[in-house]
Order: structure tokens, then sequence, then C-alpha cells
């Protein structure tokens, strides 16, 4: 054999191989090309609650794919369980709302004629039931607001509006309950009368409430006062007021759920109300700061999303 067919050989034996390689590698590519687009199909479906786990060929499917189809059905099933439980949640939500309204109601009308009847404000045994039904009747309420805020039964539903009017309907309801302790209520509403944000008026209306109850029961001299600072990416509301003051070790934990300090142990409250300002605050994409010392009064800052 000579040397020119020694050569054509190895050349032809070479293509041969390396046309072998370009068809593995396009075998390959279009192997695995299907099996990531079976993948997406069914990520898709998952995405769009569609997915069932019979539409989908197990022979055709690679390993992987096998996988992850028996780990959309379980994540599926695990969804449908979610949103039962959800739906038990809200049904029970709602029963202790509209069950619970009535005796409170009755007792607390009781309360008063049995007042009437001892005459000049009632016995103390009945002015501490009417207490004891009023702090029932506000616990109830408040966990209520709370487990509808936190399941998803009642969601925010934030808007472009003035901030003037929150500071108005909080001044016409507190102003009253501030001058009967001899208090000061300031809320500057004037100055934000130009200044507008994104929030839901009904529960940053409840948020503000909050810390102005709060302000107004923990100060016994001096008062409180409202004012807005806009800035850039937030529009701040603040509450000020000249009361006992909060220690820095509480600043964080007076945020959470029940959490009652040792120094208002005594005044009525749950400890939800701070609680439920930063839920709602966090649902609008805002937050609220504290700063404050003890015997140094305290100040609350609500920021709320610029447009």
């Amino acid at each position: 054999m000579t040397l020119d067919k020694v050569s054509v050989i190895i050349l032809s034996v070479s293509i041969l191989c390396l046309l072998l390689a370009v068809v593995t590698a396009l075998l390959d590519f279009h192997f695995r090309r299907r099996s990531l687009r079976r993948m997406n199909d069914m990520i898709q479906s998952a995405i769009d609650g569609t997915f069932r786990a019979d539409t989908f060929d197990e022979s055709l499917c690679a390993s992987v794919e096998n996988r992850l189809a028996e780990y959309l059905a379980v994540s599926e099933t695990q969804m449908e369980k979610t949103v039962a439980e959800q739906e038990k949640t809200k049904t029970l939500i709602a029963d202790i709302s509209h069950q619970t309204k009535t005796p409170i109601a009755n007792l607390l009308l009781y309360t008063e004629l049995l007042k009437e009847e001892e005459g000049r404000g009632g016995s103390e045994t009945t002015v501490l039931l009417e207490n004891q039904v009023k702090k029932l009747d506000f616990l109830i309420q408040s966990l209520v607001k709370l487990s509808r805020l936190e399941t998803g039964i009642l969601a925010l539903h934030p808007r472009k509006s003035g901030v003037s009017q929150l500071l108005e309907e909080v001044e016409e309801q507190y102003v009253a309950r501030a001058q009967e302790k001899g208090l000061y209520l300031r809320v500057l509403a004037k100055e934000a009368c130009e200044i507008t944000a994104r929030f839901d008026p009904k529960w940053t209306l409840e948020a503000l409430d909050n810390l102005i109850d709060n302000a107004v029961k923990y100060t016994q001299e001096g008062g409180i006062t409202v004012r807005v600072k806009p800035y850039e990416l937030f529009v701040c509301i603040e509450v000020a007021d000249t009361g006992i003051g909060v220690a820095r070790e509480e600043h964080a934990k007076i945020f959470e759920r029940f959490y009652r300090s040792a120094a208002v142990a005594h005044e009525q409250g749950v400890g939800i109300g701070l609680y439920l300002v930063r839920e709602i605050l966090r649902q609008e994409s805002g937050y609220v700061q504290l700063s404050s010392e003890v015997g140094k009064g305290a100040v609350f800052s609500m920021y709320l999303p610029a447009e």
C-alpha cells in the first residue's frame, strides 16, 4: 500500500470521526433542548395552575423530568392543602367576629343597667366588670384585625392620597381625650396640605390611631405633636410625646406581638397595637422607627412611600 493510499484512508477516517462527533453533539443538543423545553412547560403549567401529572408521558421524559413532575405534583397537593387551610381560617375568624359581638354588647348593656340601678355611677365591682368587658372586646377586635392582615383575608390597597386628611381625622378623634387629661394635641395638618403619599387610607389611619392612642395613654403632662416631613422616597409622619419614654433595650421588643413593658404593665392594653402598626406599614412598603429615652418622651415615625 502506497503512502498516498494510507494518507487517504487516514483522512477519510478522520472526516468520518469528525462527522460522527458532530452528529452526536447535535443529537445530544436536540435531546437536551427537548428535555429543557418539556421541563419549562411543566414549570409554566405549575405557575399557571394547570399542571397535571397525567399530561406528561413518562416514557418520553428523562429521569430529571420525572423527578420534576413528582415534585410539582407534590407541590400542587400542598398548595391545595394551604388554600383549604386558609379558607378554614377565614371561616373561623368570621365566626369569632360575628359570634362575640352580641354577647359583648349584652354584657355592656347589663353593666350600664346595673350602674343605673346602683346610682352614682355604679359600684366598684360594676365599674371593674365594665372595664374588663371593654378590654375583652378590644382584644377580640385587635386579634381579628391582625389575623385578617396576616392571612391575607383583608389586603391593603395603597393609592395616592393626601396626608393632611389623615391628620385631620386623628385630631378630631383625639383632641377631646387629650384635653380631658390636661394634655395638648398639636396636629400640624396645614403644613401637610400639599403632601401626598401612597397608602391605604383606612389601614394607615388605623396605624396612626394606635400611635396617638399610645401617646395619650402614656403621657401624664405636656402633650403630643404630630407633624409631616417629606423626603425624596418617603413621607414621614411623626408622633412626638412628652411621656415616660422607652428604654433603648426595648426599642425592638415593643414591636413584637403581645410584648408589654414592665413600665406600662398597669395600663390597659394587650401588646398588639405597635405590632399592628409595623405590619400595616410593611404591607404598604413602608416602615416605622422609634427614637426615645426613659423620661424624655418618644417619637414614633411612620414612613409611607412617596409617589
